[in-house]
């Protein structure tokens, strides 16, 4: 018996499936790289059709558009990741931006649908036994699977299984569809070349200068903090408890870096919530491998369970930082530009831990892509009026950018703002100890 036959009356098309949502009602969609892009588009078409209205969408880091103009009045998405897909919108009014920050195992993040009528979610076909993966995301899935009204799942051929909470059985899905689209989202943008040495300098710092042999390691999602797996070579016994499960850290296990031995909780394994910023081949070498498990979002970013960790270091990407350490991981200014996450989380638990550190680490500067391309420094004097501090300066231990690192941890707030002139661009050294001396007389 194959998977669709295993299904049987649950196997509909998708214009079936999307038919089931009705105008008022409340969508959840699984997030980011495990988006169900076949149902998403599908149920966007329907609305362009007519005949729907006021549904509120919950797509977070939603990798699919929902708010182009002729949506207006159809779908009103609530998301807690200012997306390039919904980017615009976002600073325009157009959408509902959620900070989340406190999670509780097996809970869903207050003001996220606790009772959705629908949950979209992507799943493997079928086991022999009924049981479908997750693939390379659980995020939420398994407490939406219980909590929803009605579940709607497009099945994805190629996904992996892992160990954890990776699976759902058939019976929990009351329809699915055949995926016809890759679930996630549009790849990220190839890095310029002063990006690529940006990120070979920090990384090469951290690794070096900040993880000893036998740490446990949370790296987050971003360009830099996503890619410190791949700097990990030399190092020894490192375990891995985190959010996201960053590319390399596949190698690290296979040539004996990683083996999780000297972790307070889930010894010898290395646990995230999903797999980001991870090649095709290096997934198939997860497929059924007992190492990695996969748990609900609310579990493994719930600080309860987090501090039990000694020597553990989390590592996560800054938008901008100010000359007293305060980070802000998810705007410029009062715009959102990405999200809070599971950062502020990990980076107490980082501080908290005995032997553990918490770093940000952070371009120096950058070049945007609009506008008139001038460099601008993302060590700043002062965070611009609006912005939302995602960490603050009392749990940021560490400092990074290709220049060095700024430790921070029992500093004043002159010594920081001294240390972190040094760290900062050359261009924009001086401008800034003016400030250093005028704001914090350091």
């Amino acid at each position: 018996m194959n998977w669709k036959e295993r299904l049987g009356n649950k196997l509909v098309d998708i214009e079936t499936a999307v038919g089931h949502v009705e105008s008022g009602q409340t969508v959840v969609a699984s997030p980011f790289t495990s988006s169900p892009i076949t149902l998403c588009r599908g149920l966007i078409e329907r609305g362009r059709k007519g005949g729907l209205e006021n549904v509120q969408i919950h797509h977070l880091a939603s990798a699919v558009c929902w708010t182009e103009p002729e949506l207006r009045g159809v779908f009103r998405l609530r998301d807690n990741y200012a997306t390039p897909a919904n980017r615009a919108a976002c600073h325009a009014g157009e959408s509902d931006y959620l900070p989340i920050g406190l999670f509780r195992s097996h809970e869903l993040p207050d003001g996220v649908a606790q009772e959705p009528d629908v949950f979209l979610v992507p799943v493997s076909p079928p086991d022999e036994r009924g049981f479908c993966s997750f693939g390379p995301g659980v995020w939420m899935s398994p407490t939406m699977v219980r909590r929803s009204k009605l579940v709607i799942a497009e099945v994805q051929q190629d996904f992996i299984r892992t160990g954890g909470e990776n699976f759902v059985h058939v019976d929990e899905i009351d329809w699915f569809v055949e995926g016809e689209a890759p679930a996630g989202g549009p790849p990220a943008p190839a890095p310029s070349e002063e990006e690529v040495a940006q990120v070979e300098a920090i990384c090469t710092t951290v690794a070096v200068e900040l993880v000893n042999d036998g740490d446990t390691l949370q790296m987050g999602v971003g360009t830099v903090s996503a890619s410190l797996g791949l700097f990990l070579d030399f190092r020894n016994d490192l375990g891995i408890q985190t959010e996201l499960i960053t590319g390399g850290i596949t190698d690290l296990v296979e040539n004996g870096n990683v083996t999780g031995l000297r972790k307070q909780i889930h010894r010898g394994k290395v646990v995230g919530s999903a797999f980001v910023s991870m090649p095709r081949e290096e997934m198939l070498r997860i497929h059924d491998n007992p190492v990695f498990e996969l748990y609900d979002f609310g579990y493994t970013d719930d600080l309860r369970r987090l501090i039990q960790l000694d020597n553990f270091v989390t590592v996560n990407n800054a938008l901008v930082v100010d000359l007293t350490g305060q980070v802000s991981a998810e705007a410029f200014d009062h715009r959102p530009y990405t999200g809070v996450g599971g950062q502020t989380v990990f980076m107490l638990a980082g501080a908290y831990s005995p032997g553990g550190k918490s770093v940000s680490v952070v371009p120096s500067s950058s070049v945007p892509s609009t506008g008139d391309r001038q460099r601008v420094t993302r060590i700043v004097p002062v965070l611009a009026p609006g912005t939302p501090v995602t960490v603050p300066r009392t749990y940021v231990d560490y400092v990074v950018t290709e220049y060095g690192a700024a430790e921070l941890r029992g500093k004043t707030v002159q010594e920081r703002a001294r240390a972190l002139c040094e760290i900062a661009h050359p261009d924009f050294r001086d401008s800034l100890r003016d400030h250093a001396k005028s704001l914090y007389h350091a």
